[in-house]
């Protein structure tokens, strides 16, 4: 039997009772599906509920041939290696144990000899040169996303189910994993805002409010019928607008002609003009005639709110998205930060960074870039006085804003609005709420716990705190800000700092969000 994935009437709901998915249903077959949707639909929860990492409320999920996840926050502990995250520590043990002559008859029976050859197979598909042993906190986020990945290759499943692979990948990580999907011949499941890793794919399922929807074909074949159903809709819905309008209209008409003879009758009966005979019969004619009327306008009215109710039914309401960030006034020859010949990495032995000196002037925008495990997450963590440089100097001189891969700021227990008021401690009550409904957090929003946010609405919590300080920051420090992002939101952030007047340091390696940016220089490590 062929493998396959059917959701059948699934509903599932968040801990606080809110329904994300009603009635689902969906099938996937052997076939490269991509998942896509604003943050909060469920992108996420949905290969969850797949892999069996949670329980739908209600409904099935029926899996034919075996998966295999790759998530977007895999936790670690911080003794884990790469044999960990293969799940293969046990197995190696027994190598190890067996080369030891201390493994009985009955382990050696179930050893496997072809699997050190196998993972390095793996990691080097993937682009790692790394051991077995090697911990997962000496690799950088990039790197521990190839391991991932190498470890499904690994596994070889009948269905990948991949949750933003390509987010922390430098540009050679994108194409592997491209070139990963493009080459699989199982099934695959992918959430991923990539527009070129969603290019690949056979199918789009789009998330919504309204629920889900399948298209058949690639990104581009989603976004053109996507856009023509969008056109479609809008033209019904001011079709049925009109149409409702138009009735309405026709109803007062009616009810004031109405009125007009009702008093020119009650006139003319005062009058005495005509025998009452006659009058009573015109009298009852004119209001059969008039009950018949209202019956027919009443049934018009109907048709026509019912029409414009299906209408509205087939548009998501989306409340567009902003992320705004106030004016720091910084001036264009204020130095912002200087490093002078600076030093340092976690292994004294081996530092990352070497005599390094930079100067940020004014407003500029610096890209870091390099390559995954190069140091520019480290570079960062050295200029915000998390790790203290073995030689050299830095002075960071104006206030900064530091939103780091991980969201490490954010205390996911917390509602977001603590979460505010604990970074800014000088906030009050209403710049708290007026910061995070600026970046989409209105009302009681604002009152959700960052940890029952997706990873999307995490990223822009996590902007909404670092960039709501008072005052403003004048340094924006950002290490892959548009990972976990949708669409809607990258275009958002993109806005908001073209109008942003502070110098912006980033890590990125979304080329179209770097030509948003339009930095002024780059800065290139491990060369």
């Amino acid at each position: 039997m062929p493998a396959s994935v059917s959701l059948s009437g699934l509903t599932w709901s968040t801990p606080d009772g809110t329904p994300l998915f009603t009635d689902l249903n969906l099938t996937f077959g052997p076939e490269r599906t991509g998942i896509v949707g604003r943050n909060g639909t469920g992108k996420s929860t949905l290969l969850r509920l797949i892999s069996g990492d949670l329980s739908p409320t209600s409904g099935q999920v029926q899996v034919t041939g075996t998966i295999a996840m790759m998530r977007q926050d895999a936790m670690e502990r911080p003794d884990d290696t790469i044999a960990d995250l293969f799940g293969m520590r046990p197995a190696l043990d027994l190598l190890d144990r067996a080369e030891a002559g201390l493994a009985n008859a009955d382990e050696l029976a179930d050893a496997d000899w072809t699997l050190p050859a196998r993972i390095e197979t793996a990691l080097l598909r993937c682009g790692l040169s790394v051991g077995p042993q090697t911990p997962l906190v000496t690799l950088s986020g990039g790197q521990r996303s190839r391991a991932a990945l190498a470890a499904l290759i690994l596994a070889e499943p009948d269905f990948l189910l991949l949750d933003e692979p390509t987010n922390n990948l430098d540009r050679n990580g994108r194409g592997a994993v491209i070139d990963l999907v493009r080459g699989w011949t199982g099934g695959a499941i992918i959430v991923s805002h990539d527009r070129a890793l969603l290019e690949e794919m056979d199918a789009i399922v789009e998330l919504t409010s309204l629920g889900a929807a399948r298209y058949g074909g690639n990104y581009s074949a989603f976004r053109q019928r996507k856009d023509a159903e969008l056109a479609a809709a809008a033209r019904d819905l001011a079709h049925a607008e009109k149409s409702r309008a138009d009735a309405a209209r026709r109803a007062q008409q009616a009810s004031e002609r109405k009125a007009r003879k009702d008093s020119a009758g009650r006139r003319a009966r005062a009058k005495g003009d005509q025998p009452k005979i006659l009058m009573d019969a015109a009298k009852g004619r004119a209001e059969a005639s008039g009950g018949a009327g209202v019956h027919l306008r009443d049934a018009r009215r109907e048709a026509a709110n019912e029409a414009l109710s299906a209408a509205r039914e087939k548009i998501e309401l989306l409340q567009p998205l902003r992320m705004d960030i106030p004016p720091t006034g910084l001036a264009p020859g204020k130095t912002v930060l200087r490093l002078d010949g600076v030093t340092g990495g976690y292994d004294p032995a081996r530092p990352v960074i070497r005599d390094l000196s930079l100067t940020v002037t004014g407003p500029e925008r610096i890209v870091i870039a390099g390559p995954n495990g190069s140091g520019k997450t480290t570079l960062l963590k050295i200029i915000t006085g998390q790790i203290i440089p073995q030689r050299g100097r830095v002075n960071l001189m104006v206030p900064f804003a530091l939103l780091d891969q991980h969201l490490g700021l954010l205390d996911p227990a917390r509602t977001l609005h603590e979460n505010f008021r604990r970074l800014n401690p000088s906030a009050n009550m209403h710049t708290a709420h007026a910061a995070l409904a600026r970046f989409g957090f209105r009302a009681a929003d604002a009152l959700r716990q960052a940890g029952e946010l997706s990873g999307g609405e995490r990223l822009r919590a996590g902007l909404a705190c670092a960039l709501g300080a008072m005052p403003p920051p004048e340094l924006l420090i950002l290490d892959e800000p548009t990972n976990h992002l949708d669409l809607d939101g990258i275009t958002a952030l993109e806005a908001a700092l073209t109008a942003y007047d502070g110098a912006v340091l980033v890590i990125s390696h979304d080329e179209a969000f770097l030509g948003s940016l339009a930095p002024g220089r780059t800065v290139h490590l491990g060369k």
